[in-house]
């Protein structure tokens, strides 16, 4: 069996095309077909779903991926140990959410880059939910990520807490929101306010509809928007209420546009972590230095 007919097999799955997968390999598009058919025919199964646009693995390509995902680890961590000075080699595979990729990922992944430049960084954006799956299936070697305060990282994996921080309730100056009240006005007193969310699966908008649900008043996203700068760029234009951590208000644009709305029966808490699994091989070193400096990162 040929290794470079697992990579490109690997490959595939992972970006769901031929095409991508030889942009990522610097291969042409026939050669990696050549590469999956040649596995197939050796493993005497079909590997994917055909037709079909992205390729989705069929049960059997499911399960040579992660088998195949666990070879070329393996041959990756065998290179690194036999590497002079120890160097290591291959890839690492990060995921990391929206709201801690900028600014607080530079530094560590400069820094990782310095301490082991032949180890290539593969990184990947996502929110909380679908890093998690991801890291589970073996897509991704480590996540960085947030979870609302409470929710545990699953059984099975390393988890180290990074960070933990309150959510603000942030709207701009000039909104129409109840005045004089010492203790902060109640959630019910937002209820009629549209809100500037991330998608749905992230963890801040999770929690602040459950929490709606729970006094079962309505909840409304006025507009959902993909970054944190927009999201506070679009509150700070009267446009509705939005979620933010203190140290991203702080460095926001748009802060002196803002005013941060005190809520007497809402205080959410997030918690920062960095998630991966217990056999590292190889990237034991890696990972204990990016763990590292992300609380480097969010001390400084």
């Amino acid at each position: 069996m040929n290794t470079h007919d697992i990579e490109a097999f690997l490959a595939v799955v992972e970006t769901g095309s031929i095409m991508a997968a030889a942009t990522r390999l610097n291969l042409t598009q026939p050669g990696v077909t050549r590469r999956v058919q040649n596995l197939e025919e050796h493993l005497g199964v079909a590997l994917f779903e055909r037709p079909g646009k992205p390729l989705r693995p069929t049960l059997a390509g499911r399960e040579a991926y992660e088998h195949g995902r666990r070879v070329v680890q393996a041959i990756d961590d065998l290179r690194s140990g036999a590497a002079p000075g120890g160097a290591v080699r291959g890839e690492m595979r990060l995921g990391v959410t929206p709201d801690l990729s900028e600014p607080l990922l530079a530094a560590p992944v400069d820094s990782l880059r310095a301490a082991f430049p032949e180890l290539m960084l593969r990184l990947t954006m996502s929110w909380s939910a679908p890093l998690l799956e991801q890291l589970q299936r073996n897509q991704i070697d480590a996540a960085a990520l947030s979870l609302p305060d409470g929710a545990e990282p699953p059984d099975g994996l390393a988890a180290e807490a990074i960070d933990r921080q309150a959510v603000l309730v942030v709207a701009a100056h000039g909104a129409d929101l109840p005045e004089g009240v010492a203790e902060g006005v109640a959630l019910r007193d937002l209820a009629r306010h549209p809100w500037i969310l991330s998608q749905d699966s992230c963890g801040y908008r999770v929690t602040l509809r459950r929490r709606f649900e729970a006094e079962n008043l309505p909840f409304t996203v006025g507009i959902e928007a993909p970054t944190a700068d927009l999201r506070l760029s679009l509150a700070a234009r009267g446009l509705g209420l939005a979620l933010v951590t203190p140290g991203r208000l702080d460095r926001s644009p748009w802060r002196d546009r803002l005013r941060i709305v005190a809520v007497s029966d809402f205080a959410p808490v997030i918690r920062s972590w960095l998630l991966h699994r217990p056999a590292t091989g190889r990237l034991h070193r890696p990972l204990a230095a990016l763990r590292t400096a992300l609380r480097d990162a969010v001390a400084g």
